[in-house]
């Protein structure tokens, strides 16, 4: 069983930047794709980013992209997302989670992800 434990969220003005941490334990990281997605309160959960199990390829939500960058660090199982330039409907509870298949490109939808974190709580507010 793949678990995690997300840190990194909090309260920020519009306009600053957080760093959200995922450390994964339990099975083989780099085997998974990984992904944040979000939660804002009575609102669908919504994607935000992605990558792929290297790395290599990223995907970001045009919300965004050019503000938050997604990043992972095999050797130490974690997968990172840079916010920048916060606003405050990015606002929502943040997950990261994990698609273990073998698939040609990153996916963006939610039933692809299998695991998931507990959720870190982001506020964008002055």
């Amino acid at each position: 069983q793949l678990q995690f434990v997300e840190s990194g969220g909090g309260l920020v003005q519009p306009g600053g930047s957080l760093r959200l941490s995922c450390a994964a334990s339990g099975r083989t990281f780099s085997n998974y794709a990984m992904g944040w997605f979000r939660q804002a309160p009575g609102k669908e959960r919504e994607f935000v980013a992605a990558l792929s199990r290297n790395g290599g390829k990223t995907y970001y939500a045009d919300v965004v992209k050019g503000r938050f960058t997604i990043s992972r660090d095999n050797a130490k199982n974690t997968v990172y997302l840079q916010m920048n330039s916060l606003k405050p409907e990015d606002t929502a509870v943040y997950y990261c989670a994990a698609d273990g298949a073998q698939r040609p490109s990153i996916q963006v939808g939610i039933p692809f992800y299998g695991y998931w974190g507990q959720g870190t709580q982001v506020t964008v507010s002055s």
